[in-house]
C-alpha cells in the first residue's frame, strides 16, 4: 500500500526558510517576483554545465537564455536558494492551460545535498499561497533521481511514455486516492 503524502501545512512550508544542507552550507530559499533575482538568475544559469540541461532547458543560447529567464520571472511563481550571494537552485510553476508546469533546477556544485527536495516544497507552498490547484510536469524516464523527488511531495505518473508525465493536486491539501 502506497504510504499518503503528509498534509500541505507539513510538506509545503513557504519561504523565506533556511536549512543547512548535506554538504554543511547554509542554503536561503526566497520567493521572488523577479526584479531584485534577475542578474543572479542569469549567473547561474550562464554558468550551468551543459550535461544539465534537460529537455532544452536552459537554453544554451545566451540570448535565449536570458529571455527565458526574464520570461521566468515575470510570468512564474519563483523560488530561489542562495548560498552565500549566489543563487544556487530555481524552482518555477508557470501557468500552463488549467494547471501550472513545474520545473526546477539545481546548480551542478550543489546537487545531491538536499538543496532540490527543500526548493520543490518551498515552491509548493507559494503555489498554494498563490492558490495554484494542480500542477504538472515532463521528466524524462532515465531521472531516477527527479522522478523519486517529485514522488516524494505526492506527484503521481499521468502519462508514461518516452517521458513521463507527472500531476499533484494542491487543490485542498487532502489526501490521495492512495490513502492509508
Amino acid at each position: 500500500m502506497a504510504a499518503s503524502p503528509p498534509t500541505a501545512d507539513e510538506s509545503f512550508p513557504r519561504p523565506p526558510l533556511s536549512f543547512v544542507d548535506g554538504d554543511d552550507r547554509r542554503i536561503a530559499l526566497e520567493a521572488t517576483d523577479g526584479d531584485d533575482a534577475y542578474e543572479d538568475l542569469v549567473a547561474m544559469y550562464d554558468d550551468f554545465a551543459d550535461e544539465d540541461l534537460s529537455q532544452g532547458v536552459p537554453p544554451r543560447d545566451e540570448q535565449r537564455r536570458h529571455e527565458w529567464v526574464e520570461e521566468l520571472l515575470t510570468n512564474g511563481v519563483n523560488v530561489l536558494a542562495r548560498h552565500e550571494d549566489s543563487v544556487v537552485g530555481h524552482a518555477v510553476l508557470v501557468p500552463f492551460d488549467d494547471r501550472s508546469e513545474l520545473a526546477i533546477f539545481v546548480h551542478q556544485n550543489y546537487q545531491h545535498a538536499g538543496i532540490g527536495s527543500k526548493l520543490i516544497r518551498a515552491l509548493l507552498g507559494e503555489g498554494e499561497a498563490t492558490d495554484i490547484d494542480r500542477v504538472w510536469l515532463c521528466v524524462e524516464r532515465s531521472n531516477d533521481v527527479a522522478i523519486s523527488l517529485y514522488r516524494s511531495v505526492g506527484f503521481e505518473t499521468t502519462v508514461d511514455r518516452m517521458e513521463l508525465e507527472m500531476e499533484l493536486d494542491l487543490g485542498d491539501g487532502s489526501e490521495t486516492e492512495d490513502g492509508p
